[in-house]
Parts: C-alpha cells; sequence; structure tokens
C-alpha cells in the first residue's frame, strides 16, 4: 500500500471528513430476477431505477481522488442493466487496480458469462442450499441449476476466474447448513460465505421494517436458535477441513455468531455489533442515486443532486459519523454483516 493511502485513511477515521473511500458499493439496477423470501427488492420491479453512465461520470474524479480500488455491483440484479457493460468500463478507465466485483442471483450467468470474465474480476452468487431449498427459497423453478450452469459458462470462458458464494441463513434452510457447504462445491465455487436474514431494518427496499408476521416467516424462533446452535457446532466438527483451508469465510467465532444473532431475537442474550468501519471506508449508491453510509443506516442524500464528496461530506454526514458508537448502535449492534477495513489493508 501506498503511504499516500495509508494517511488518507487514516485521516478519514480521525476527522470523520473522508479523505479515502477504498470501497464503493454500486446498485446499478433496482430490479431483479427472483423474488426471494427474505428480500423486498423484487416488489419494487415496476420502478426499473438504473444508475447511468451520465449519473456515474462527474463522481469519477472524486473516486480516483479518493483512491477507490474496490467497486461492488450489487442489486437488484446488475446483470438486468440495459448497459452494464458501459459502466464497468467507465469504472475501470483509469485502471490503476481498480477491482470490480459483480452479485448475482447467476440466473443470466450463462447468457452473458463471454462478457462478465471481460469486465469485472469476480462473480459472488447467492446460494441458498441445495437444488430443492434453493428454488423454494428464490421461487423460481431450476433456479439452482442455472446457478450451476452459469458458474460452469464462466469457467468455460475464464477457468481460472474466481466465483464465490454468499447464503442468507433463515428459517428454510438453517438445518442445512453441512449440505450449503457440499453443495457450493459440487458446483465449483471457490469459496461460501454465510451471512442471517436481516429482519430488523428497512434495508433491500423494505418500505418501513416488517411486522411480526413477516418476521416469523424468516427468522428463526426461539426453539430453531437452540437448534441452529448445535447445527454450527457440528458442522464446525465435520466441516474443520473446510474452515480451516478458507472455503468457508467464516471463523469459527464468526459462525457462532451466527446463531447468537437469532438467539438476541428473542432474549437470550444481547445483540452484539460487529467490528466494522464502512461508513468511514466505503458508500453504498442505489440505483436511484441515493447514497447512504452502508445499507442498513438512513441515506445521506443523492448523487443526482449534488456531487459524491459534497454528499458523503456534508456537514450532516461528518456529523452522522463523529456520533456513530457502533458498539453501541441499535442498528449496528443487529447487523447481519460488516467491513472492517485497517487503514494498512490493502483493498
Amino acid at each position: 500500500m501506498r503511504l499516500g493511502d495509508f494517511l488518507r485513511r487514516q485521516k478519514s477515521l480521525r476527522t470523520h471528513v473522508i479523505h479515502a473511500l477504498p470501497v464503493v458499493v454500486l446498485m446499478p439496477h433496482s430490479r431483479c430476477n427472483c423474488r426471494c423470501v427474505m428480500c423486498d427488492i423484487w416488489k419494487a420491479n415496476a420502478n426499473k431505477h438504473e444508475l447511468s453512465a451520465e449519473d456515474l461520470e462527474p463522481h469519477l474524479e472524486a473516486f480516483r481522488r479518493w483512491r477507490t480500488r474496490w467497486f461492488v455491483l450489487s442489486g437488484g440484479e446488475a446483470l438486468m442493466h440495459s448497459n452494464l457493460w458501459t459502466l464497468c468500463s467507465l469504472l475501470k478507465r483509469d485502471d490503476d487496480g481498480v477491482v470490480l466485483s459483480l452479485l448475482s442471483t447467476g440466473l443470466l450467468l450463462r447468457r452473458h458469462a463471454a462478457e462478465v470474465v471481460r469486465h469485472v474480476d469476480e462473480v459472488i452468487v447467492s446460494l441458498d442450499g441445495p437444488a430443492e431449498t434453493h428454488d423454494a427459497i428464490r421461487r423460481i423453478p431450476h433456479a439452482f441449476t442455472q446457478l450451476a450452469d452459469g458458474v460452469a459458462a464462466l469457467r468455460e470462458h475464464a477457468p481460472g476466474f474466481r466465483v464465490t458464494g454468499r447464503c442468507v441463513i433463515q428459517r428454510r434452510n438453517f438445518r442445512e447448513l453441512p449440505e450449503i457447504i457440499d453443495a457450493a462445491r459440487s458446483i465449483g465455487l471457490d469459496r461460501i460465505s454465510f451471512l442471517a436474514a436481516d429482519v430488523s431494518t428497512d434495508a433491500f427496499n423494505r418500505a418501513e421494517p416488517w411486522s411480526a408476521e413477516q418476521v416469523s416467516d424468516v427468522a428463526l424462533d426461539r426453539d430453531q436458535a437452540r437448534e441452529f446452535a448445535d447445527v454450527v457446532e457440528r458442522t464446525l466438527a465435520e466441516r474443520a477441513a473446510d474452515v480451516r483451508s478458507g472455503f468457508v469465510a467464516e471463523s469459527p467465532e464468526q459462525m457462532r455468531r451466527l446463531a447468537r444473532y437469532f438467539a438476541a431475537l428473542h432474549g437470550d442474550g444481547e445483540h452484539v455489533a460487529p467490528r466494522c468501519n464502512a461508513p468511514w471506508v466505503s458508500t453504498v449508491v442505489e440505483a436511484d442515486g441515493t447514497v447512504r453510509p452502508c445499507f442498513f443506516h438512513p441515506p445521506l442524500g443523492n448523487l443526482r443532486d449534488a456531487p459524491l464528496d459534497a454528499v458523503l461530506n456534508a456537514p450532516a454526514a461528518v456529523a452522522f459519523r463523529r456520533g456513530l458508537r457502533v458498539d453501541r448502535d441499535p442498528i449496528c449492534r443487529r447487523c447481519v454483516c460488516s467491513l472492517h477495513l485497517p487503514p494498512w489493508k490493502r483493498v
């Protein structure tokens, strides 16, 4: 890492004014081609919001100045964008080690495999379980088969291309933790990571936090949370080699935190915030231009209304970061993911 990058990151953490922004999450497209039970993004498919090249062009200088090196193309399904490859080329136009990661449901990977391996550096697919479970959660017939076929197509075009998986643990798949790891291996993924289903915030296109009925349809009940703790321990024992090798991305302690999260929903223990500095090292830009400090905290502004650096360093945004105590904040304490990037760590 360059000394200047290290010092700028340190300055951001110390002053709460963004001087370096290593990671930017972009949602290029608002629609999704799945109807997942734990996510409401698909319910806004009629909106058809997109980030265009014209939207991003005015902010490229800020990305260069902030030494942004990792762009994550999230969703909705980014492959439904009308011209995703123009956006990718724009972000890598002055390529100085810029990395593009594409999050995908996998349903369109075969169709776009040649362009994917040409324009992005890795793909992170959603995997919810073995075939029957995955299809039921996605509510798309043969979704698992299409996902596996898409991964195979990427490897046909580029044998060494990196494809990893991300699994959201919830009521319909928590008992299948070992089988999910096996499914990831069976379709040729390089790694699988796990996170708990978010049932507490208005993220993922929820107009407001879920009702108790909606939460109970996705979250584990008290008995299931206790059962899941046993499933985690059994998985750590039976799949110890996968954890040691890094095929399972999380450490044993991080896996156990998944079970504690669901237990805490029922008052069995307290919610403990993950180690995270996302609002100081990253931002999330939604398909309509909304800018957030992370997926879960309220918006800071909109890049269609003001330059991104003006949004992120507006007095209210600086005050938000200065006042945020991750270990005490109720949103952070219930957070299901984290980004902790020390100043010395290369993206």
